[in-house]
Formats: C-alpha cells, structure tokens, sequence
C-alpha cells in the first residue's frame, strides 16, 4: 500500500507541477470541461454518472464509490484554437485607426489533470483531484486594429479538490469535495498617447475557497443516473498595473470576480452487452459575472470598467460506447455548448460563441489493472460579429467592428492505474 501511495502521489504532482500552464477555453465563456480524457470520446456526455475512472472527483466525487479500489489517472489535453478576425470599419477618435487583422489570436495550450482514490472501507472513500476549470488565451499581433482595446489576455484559475464519498446501499452513493482555487489574470492593451504608443500590463491574482458534490443512483442494472454541483468562487485580484514608456505608470490595483457555479444531470443506459447510451445536461450560472471594475488600490479611483453582462447557459450532450472486446472500447459523442457572451458585449478579449462538438475517442486495457484512454474533438466555433467601443482615460476612442471566425480541435490521452 506504501508503494500505491507514493506512485499515486507523485502522479498529482506531476499534474499540480504542471497546472500553470494556461489553457484556452474550449467549453463557453473560459470554462475547461476538459478534466479527463476517458470523457473527451464521448464530448463528456454522462460525466456525472459514468464513474469510470479516478476523474469523476471532479464531474461528481459520488462516483469513487463504484471504484473497487485503489486507483490513480493523469491525464493531458492538447487544445489547438484557430480565432481569426477580419476587420469591417474599425475606427477611432481621433482617426484613422490603423492596423491589421491580428493572425490568429488562438494559439496551442496544454492542459493536465491529475486523480487519486483510495476506498477507506465497504461505505467510505476518498480522493483528491488537481485540474484546470478556467483558462483562456488571445493573443493578437501587437500593431493589430483591435490593439487598444486588448492585445493579450490569459486567465487560469487551478483547482485542488479533496472529496469524500459515501456509499448509502448499494444503489444509491453521495459526494462531496472541497476545492481550493488559484486564478490569475493577464491584460494587455496599447494606450494611445498622440505620439509612440504606449502598452498597459495588468497582472492580478487571487486565490478562494468553493465544493463540490453529487449523487449516484443505480435505477436499475442497466440504468445508472448522476447529479452534480459546483460552486461559485469569489476572488478579490490584487496585482499591478504598468504602464510602459513614454508614460512610465505604476499603479497597484484590484478588481472582483466571481466564477459561476454550476449544476449536471447525467443518465447512463445500457443497451445489451455491447453498447452504452450516455446523456448529459448542464446549466452554469455565468450572470455572476456582469461588469469588471478595476480600481487603484492606493485611493479607490476607477482605471478601466469591462461591461461582460454574461447570461446563464445551457450545454447539453449525447455519447455512446461500443465494447468492441476486452481490450477495447470505442467512443463518440456530439454536444451543443451555449456561449454566455451577449452579441452587443462581445470583447476583443473573449470573441466567444455557441459551439458544436463532434468527438471521437478509444479506451485500451493494457491489463487489468491499466488502461490507456485516447480523444479527439473537433469544435464548430459559431461565426461571430463584434462592434465594441472602449475610451481610455486620454478620451481617446477605438470602435472595433469586423467578423470572428474560429474552430478548436483537442488532442487527449490519459493513463489510468488501479491497484
């Protein structure tokens, strides 16, 4: 057992190690949904009643009560955005605005994730999950159109998850976890001077407290249903504000924000031997999030205000497995993601839309204690229109107006052990 442990250890290590590398946002808004790689093939549809592996601490911590044992699982996704914008009438005060289009604000990000679950006896077992919920990155040309407006912009928020769960009888189990969050913000724009350009850098962090929980009923043998909550968590970012040549500015700022909780339903049905039908529906409270004010922390005065007016979203999903043998199992899902970007509030700095997921993916037992989990998934990026006005504190205007086009595809794989 000593040996299960330090192996199981340093595999959440490895993943915490690991999880400062931003991602970019591939679920609406800046939502990761990828926290394992045994969903992905299935476009994470029943994650919160499927309970196949070490990940479901974070899609409901009720499921480690199906695990029969000891049980580790790492995992990473490679996440290639494609987000192109093409400029239609940009303009400013005073004029003209200059610039190109930005090539591609995407970019590739790796995301890790990193589970471990021990069952304490018959009815108790705990586990510890470090992921990535949040991540977002755009990254435009710096003499782009759009530069005034917003250049980079990289959030992260990494997550600590130690849960519980409780085995009622043997049909119905319940979950609940904590989790420890650090998230941290980096904003980029040119600030319009009347001569050389200057460039604003905002670096901000914080770190807050939220749970989770869940609960797993087994209706009948062949039908298994799971819900599922996160919480909100409130961060008050503190950092610095600076301001390059010819202005040279140092400010120390600080500005509220508050990630949205969310709830799942998720059903598993199966059908014969061979074959899994998997749902899943989810709602995210995104209106947690209106307007980001960010403020001098000397004296309380207004630098910048970001009016996001988010709405609450639905994602919903439709997965299905195909046991092809003992060693394999083949995967496939489609799911529709709602964006929480209002058309009129849509920014340089999260150009979002509605997306469609199409995904495929593959399980192999290597024995019967390890298993290799592979997916892809490919994201239709609705196109976007934006017509955005910002004044910087000179009074300077910029209005951006153009079309996004963009699509996501997501490289997974996974490493499961059990003991």
């Amino acid at each position: 057992m000593k040996r299960q442990w330090k192996q199981a250890t340093l595999a959440v290590a490895v993943a915490s190690a690991m999880g400062s590398v931003a991602g970019s946002a591939s679920a609406a808004g800046f939502a990761l949904i990828e926290q394992s790689a045994s969903g992905m093939g299935n476009a994470f549809a029943g994650a919160a009643a499927t309970a196949e592996d070490a990940s479901t601490i974070f899609y409901n911590p009720a499921g480690m009560s199906k695990l029969s044992g000891p049980q580790f699982a790492v995992a990473g996704h490679a996440i290639d955005v494609s987000l192109k914008f093409s400029n239609n009438g940009s303009s400013s005060v005073p004029g003209p605005l200059t610039g190109g289009d930005g090539g591609n604000a995407g970019g590739v990000a790796f995301v890790p994730n990193g589970y471990f679950v021990m069952p304490v006896n018959d009815r108790w077992t705990v586990g510890l999950g470090v992921n990535a919920p949040f991540g977002l990155k755009t990254d435009y040309d710096s003499d782009w159109v759009g530069r005034f407006q917003g250049i980079k912009t990289e959030v992260s928020g990494i997550n600590y998850n130690p849960a519980v769960s409780y085995k009622i009888s043997d049909n119905v189990s319940v979950g609940f976890g904590i989790d420890y969050q650090k998230f941290d913000a980096e904003l980029t724009n040119a600030i319009f001077t009347g001569g050389p350009e200057a460039t604003s850098k905002l670096d901000a962090s914080d770190d807050g407290w939220g749970w989770n929980a869940g609960v797993l009923a087994q209706l009948t043998p062949t039908t298994r249903v799971g819900v599922s909550y996160r919480s909100k968590i409130h961060y008050k970012l503190e950092g610095t504000n600076l301001v390059s040549a010819p202005v040279n500015l140092s400010n120390s700022v600080q500005t509220d924000l508050t990630v949205p909780d969310m709830a799942s339903l998720s059903a598993v049905q199966k059908l014969g031997d061979s074959w899994d039908l998997l749902g899943d529906v989810t709602y995210t409270r995104w209106d947690s999030i209106d307007t980001l004010t960010v403020v001098n922390s000397a004296n309380g005065s207004t630098l910048d205000t970001l009016p996001l007016k988010f709405r609450n979203t639905w994602r919903a999903s439709l997965g299905a497995n195909y046991y092809y043998s003992e060693k394999w199992t083949f995967k496939g899902g489609l799911a529709w993601d709602q964006t929480p970007v209002q058309d009129q509030y849509r920014t340089v700095r999260l150009p979002d839309n509605d997306r469609k997921w199409l995904a495929v993916g593959a399980k192999y037992r290597v024995t019967n204690s390890a298993a290799i989990d592979m997916g892809y998934a490919h994201l239709f990026i609705s196109n976007a229109s934006i017509n955005n006005t910002s004044t910087q504190a000179s009074g300077f205007t910029s209005t951006v107006v153009g079309n996004y086009t963009g699509s996501i595809d997501i490289f997974s794989l996974q490493y499961t052990q059990s003991f």
